[in-house]
């Protein structure tokens, strides 16, 4: 990751002296930011620490997440602890245990269509994107059981559509900001070594969130440019679900510990699934 960091330093740098040495006597670079562009976008996107994330428990179905599921001496059953990643092991951090996995930061790619208004050093357009993340993010938590819990989430695909404004100082280098909603389907899962009781999902899986960052854009003769963008992802992702037992199931919890026959509730304390973006950008200007 920093080679990569420092590799888009160095473009950066680069950049604007070897445009303007290659657009010397080349009167097409005049011609500014204005009109329509395809193009795409691909880099490498990274999670913020979830080191505090956590499973939480409705016991009574109240939907109300402050509750202890408790064993059957009425100590806590999670006692072992949690962690923000996948399972890797059977014990918990309280209990001595590495069962702890890193969330994955991966790579991502994008395509993109926009237009662009220049006037004078003023730029302003609209660009929308459809694409991909590799990342996931995952939480886990431990038993005494011994037992682990996995909620797990990912990118199956992220739509955008963003305002930007820019300055633009020579009609060839673009400094801009952008900022708009975004459309993510978020995919979920959950697993776990506990064999006793069952398990539901449920949860809608498409959000709405916001995207937001800057860049950098560099024209190169009449229809080509390049440039590098830093972009934040946002969405809330709270209605995720795993029913524990229920009527037809075994629950964890019964009327004896506060809890009720049809089951309990579990959900992530994050509820936000959120993430950062250093890409490289490519357009054809028509």
């Amino acid at each position: 990751m920093k080679a990569y960091l420092l590799a888009a330093a160095a473009l950066l740098t680069a950049t604007p002296a070897l445009a303007q040495e290659m657009s010397n006597g080349d009167p097409s670079v005049s011609k500014g930011f204005s009109g329509i562009y395809v193009g795409g976008a691909g880099g490498y996107d990274v999670q913020p620490n979830d080191g505090g994330s956590r499973i939480l428990f409705d016991r009574n179905l109240d939907g109300n997440f402050n509750d202890t599921v408790l064993n059957a001496a009425g100590a806590n059953a999670f006692g072992p602890g949690f962690c923000g990643g996948g399972v890797s092991g059977s014990l918990g951090p309280n209990n001595g245990g590495n069962g702890c996995r890193k969330d994955r930061d991966s790579w991502a790619y994008y395509g993109r269509v926009g237009i662009d208004q220049q006037m004078g050093a003023l730029v302003v357009g609209v660009v929308g994107e459809f694409g991909k993340s590799e990342i996931n993010d995952s939480v886990t938590a431990f038993s005494g059981t011994p037992a682990s819990y996995t909620m797990y989430r990912d990118i199956a695909w992220e739509a955008g559509i963003r305002a930007r404004a820019g300055f633009t100082p020579n009609n060839s280098t673009l400094f801009y900001g952008t900022f708009g909603p975004g459309y993510a389907r978020i995919n979920r899962e959950f697993s776990t070594t506990n064999t006793a009781n069952t398990f539901t999902g449920r949860g809608d899986r498409n959000q709405f969130g916001i995207q937001g960052g800057g860049g950098i854009e560099q024209r190169f003769g009449d229809h080509f440019s390049i440039g590098m963008e830093y972009l934040y992802h946002q969405y809330r992702d709270d209605d995720y679900r795993v029913r524990v037992g229920g009527p037809a199931g075994t629950p964890f919890t019964n009327a004896a510990n506060g809890g009720t026959v049809n089951g309990t509730d579990l959900r992530r304390s994050d509820q936000q699934f959120r993430w950062h973006s250093l890409r490289a950008t490519a357009a054809f200007r028509f």
